[in-house]
């Protein structure tokens, strides 16, 4: 498998390379950096694995959708049209094996998740993909691929079911690093299968009694999981060749082995130019599995913590190497936005100025962190050098303007919520009640302004009287 690379975070460069260098990415394909350069530019295709609905979704899956979310808003802000779809697989082993346990139909365990599942993308304040595509809505695009490839004799029947010929494709094992008589020594061919080699894998499965089928040219069934995403990236991408195909790493072998093998022996073309990997998460150094009690879901970790912080959390890590999720960091990201919301509360009096100069670098700083394959830890460090620069230098207004709109910026890139704030919170409108309050100040009935105060941090929302006035922020 291809290892993790660290990545540093020590913090903001402040040297002087050309702010305009070339966005990179590290292929996983390749292993090794490379310049992105997308084949129709400024259109970029970018297809990222979704869910499988048939669980609450976890704070494994929030890394995932937040950092390839990321990934597609700032390929946007530097000028690409970014078309971004990632699927929903609404039918598969799991989802059948929990309608079985739960008594519910194959159909509403997909409909529960898949209602959840959007609901978390509200909670973590992440937009859904331009297409979003369920397995169940494009079966007949998988029969056409399926049918193509047993013509082009890639592919051949078995029983009602249909399995794709490894040994027909040379490339196979190029994704993963693997050598395929090796991977054979340690593949078992399962009792109800009936194929030609241990690594062929369905395209195709005949359907048992009771299970949901669909009609095909081979009897009655459903589609292998690996199938999907090869025929529903190029249907509502309109291409045989991505320019980013993204997932987790646990995915590269089989799942992604097998997408580039189904879909470039149809095409004859490179599935993806770039592949994209993140790390897995960990909870306290083990796997996250509900019968460890470890199971974390994301409305769970949204409901004791805001999203930006768990957002932090997944920022002070590069995407491609492993992260261990632990009470103890979640604290340490709780404190590193409770600094950025003191800080922005505090300029939000100082009018706006000329940025200096050291603005300027931070800013260059951030956007080569950023071109450099997404380097979140060292593009994060720009922004809190600017917050320590500023805070050294109190009473410099012009600095503290530049500053705090140039964090703003780094913080909208970076997709989180600070800094966003309007005066409305659960149904309280904070203008008026810091009004009211100031006039209770000025008339000395302070226990009107006591309560005022008490009942606003009930409101979660927390006063400092400065002198530039009353200031206010979210309480973390």
């Amino acid at each position: 498998m291809i290892p993790s690379r660290s990545r540093s975070s020590a913090g903001c460069r402040n040297d002087k390379e050309d702010s305009t260098m070339p966005l990179s990415i590290y292929n996983s394909l390749s292993r090794k950096h490379e310049e992105f350069l997308p084949l129709n530019p400024p259109d970029v295709n970018m297809y990222t694995c979704g869910v499988t609905v048939y669980d609450s979704c976890h704070i494994g899956h929030a890394r995932s959708l937040y950092i390839f979310n990321l990934v597609r808003a700032y390929l946007s802000y530097r000028g690409y049209k970014v078309n971004f779809v990632r699927n929903i697989t609404d039918i598969d082993d799991k989802i059948i094996n929990k309608a079985r346990e739960s008594g519910m139909s194959w159909k509403e365990v997909a409909e529960k998740y898949i209602e959840e599942y959007r609901r978390d993308l509200k909670l973590l304040g992440i937009g859904e993909a331009d297409s979003e595509p369920r397995a169940t809505e494009n079966i007949d695009c998988m029969i056409d691929h399926i049918a193509a490839l047993v013509e082009k004799g890639a592919a051949y029947v078995s029983g009602g079911d249909v399995y794709f010929n490894v040994r027909k494709f040379p490339g196979y094992g190029k994704l993963s690093g693997q050598d395929t008589e090796q991977m054979r020594q340690g593949v078992r061919i399962g009792p109800s299968e009936m194929k030609n080699d241990p690594l062929d894998f369905a395209l195709w499965k005949a359907s048992k009694p009771s299970e949901p089928s669909w009609t095909s040219p081979w009897g009655a069934g459903r589609p292998g999981w690996h199938i999907e995403c090869s025929a529903m990236s190029m249907k509502y991408l309109k291409s045989g060749t991505l320019d980013i195909h993204a997932g987790g790493r646990d995915l590269i072998f089989p799942h992604h082995e097998n997408e580039i093998a189904q879909s470039e022996a149809l095409t004859g073309k490179p599935f993806a130019r770039y592949w994209i990997h993140h790390g897995l998460l960990t909870i306290n150094g083990q796997k996250m599995a509900k019968s460890l009690g470890n199971f974390i879901t994301i409305r769970d970790a949204v409901s004791e913590y805001p999203a930006d912080v768990l957002k932090l959390l997944y920022l002070q890590t590069h995407y491609s190497s492993p992260l261990d999720f632990s009470r103890e960091k979640m604290k340490e990201a709780a404190h590193a936005l409770e600094r950025i919301s003191i800080f922005l509360s505090h300029s939000t009096t100082f009018a706006g100025g000329e940025a200096a100069g050291e603005v300027s670098q931070a800013r260059q700083d951030f956007l080569r962190a950023m071109d450099n394959d997404f380097n979140t830890p060292e593009a994060l460090a720009c922004a809190f050098s600017l917050i320590g620069l500023a805070n050294k230098r109190p009473d410099d207004a012009v600095l503290r303007a530049a500053a705090a709109a140039e964090v703003k910026s780094m913080l909208r890139i970076l997709g989180l919520a600070a800094g966003e704030e309007n005066s409305a919170k659960n149904g309280i409108d904070i203008a008026a009640m810091l009004k009211k309050r100031e006039e209770a100040r000025s008339k000395k009935d302070y226990a009107l302004s006591d309560k005022i105060r008490k009942d606003l941090e009930a409101g979660g929302i927390i006063l400092e009287d400065t002198k530039q006035g009353t200031l206010w922020r979210r309480k973390i």
